[in-house]
């Protein structure tokens, strides 16, 4: 499959959904690396949609990621299925999620997520648990017996992803590497050395 595929987000797509069939926990699990300061930052997020027009994940706003990203836009993503020896690694710009798209995740969410979303203070020093369970009392409360809106400080990323390589594990370190670069007039794709 791999080194026969033409599309990328069709390869990606085949490659996520037997992801989702063979690794039970989390196959949505990505790694985005930011910079901050000039360094490097990574952390796991959820990649909640993808296509041609980009991935998709969501976070707090007021987040280190968020503000990493309003500075330095340029990102790269890796999702790593270890049970599958596969992994794919994505760069390209992350762009700001409209509010549309963004509501239309949040209303997907289960209660206690979107409730949590409105008392973490993602990031924050915690003083102490006790802290969040008040604040997460004061939020079930406030939205007791209707639908939890979103909050305005909680969003969305569109990557527009520029490149993507696909690596596929084989015996004696002889594995497929295949990387796709994106150009106006379509995707080139190359063969890598292991």
């Amino acid at each position: 499959m791999l080194l026969d595929a033409t599309d990328p987000h069709d390869l990606f797509a085949a490659w996520y959904a037997e992801a989702e069939a063979s690794e039970p926990r989390v196959p949505d699990a990505v790694q985005v690396a930011t910079v901050a300061d000039g360094l490097p930052e990574v952390r796991t997020v959820l990649l909640k949609a993808f296509g041609p027009e980009g991935w998709w994940f969501y976070t707090n706003l007021g987040s280190p990621k968020a503000l990493q990203l309003a500075a330095h836009p340029q990102v790269a993503v890796l999702a790593h299925w270890k049970g599958l020896e596969r992994q794919v690694r994505a760069w390209g710009r992350a762009e700001l999620a409209t509010d549309e798209e963004a509501d239309a995740y949040f209303a997907t969410r289960s209660r206690g997520s979107q409730l949590g979303a409105w008392a973490s203070r993602q990031s924050e020093v915690l003083p102490d648990r006790a802290t969040l369970q008040e604040r997460l009392a004061a939020v079930t409360e406030r939205f007791a017996g209707q639908a939890v809106p979103r909050p305005t400080f909680w969003g969305g990323y569109r990557v527009d992803v520029q490149r993507l390589e696909f690596w596929q594990g084989r015996p004696d370190r002889l594995h497929d590497r295949v990387l796709f670069t994106r150009f106006d007039t379509g995707w080139r794709r190359e063969l890598l050395y292991p």
